[in-house]
């Protein structure tokens, strides 16, 4: 694993984002791998799952955010490997920077594999290897089982990120809409905005 592509798009004379160790992976957060769901007001709305894998932050963007309903199979869209850092970061990256736009800590919290094949447990980097991730994410807004499935093959490949019919299934919540804040800082994407990058609310 490796973040040389994230660095490769990124000036950070300009970007406030964290650098991470050079391209390098990071050690191990904690006992438990970690997660961090932020939603990023870029060219377009979106909300970019990022996983503790291996080091890094292996990150999707799914453009309607999770949901707590098994019935809804949410896009989720590969996206280049990110620093462990930057799972702690929520701010406003220039316009003309890559990925410009507001960007808030919508959840965070920690996660179990729970992916097995043939009656055994796959380590985390071979299941997101073989396309077939499943986790118990234990947020702030988002708990239980998630399925994460690939589809399709090479560079056309996309996933599904998907909520396992389990006891923290709920149809009738939809956090996306109900819980719009920061759990870092308790501020909307607007405040942000506003506050760090001198926009109007």
């Amino acid at each position: 694993m490796s973040t040389k592509e994230y660095e490769s798009k990124r000036d950070f004379d300009r970007s406030p984002e964290p650098r991470g160790a050079k391209g390098k992976a990071g050690a191990a957060s904690g006992k438990r791998p970690r997660f961090v769901i932020q939603k990023h007001d870029a060219s377009t709305l979106h909300y970019d799952f990022r996983l503790e894998i291996d080091g890094v932050l292996k990150s999707w963007a799914v453009p309607k955010g999770p949901s707590t309903d098994p019935r809804d199979k949410r896009l989720a869209i590969p996206t280049e490997d990110h620093p462990l850092e930057y799972g702690g970061f929520e701010g406003v990256i220039p316009e003309d920077e890559y990925g410009g736009g507001t960007v808030m800590i919508w959840d965070r919290g920690t996660f179990r594999n729970i992916t097995e094949k043939d009656g055994e447990l796959q380590p985390l980097d071979k299941a997101w290897k073989s396309g077939h991730l499943l986790v118990e994410l234990q947020g702030e807004k988002i708990f239980g089982g998630y399925a994460l499935h690939r589809t399709g093959s090479k560079k056309d490949a996309n996933w599904l990120l998907i909520k396992m019919d389990d006891e923290a299934a709920d149809a009738r919540r939809n956090p996306v809409s109900s819980e719009p804040k920061s759990v870092e800082s308790g501020r909307t994407i607007k405040q942000i905005a506003k506050e760090e990058g001198g926009g109007d609310e």
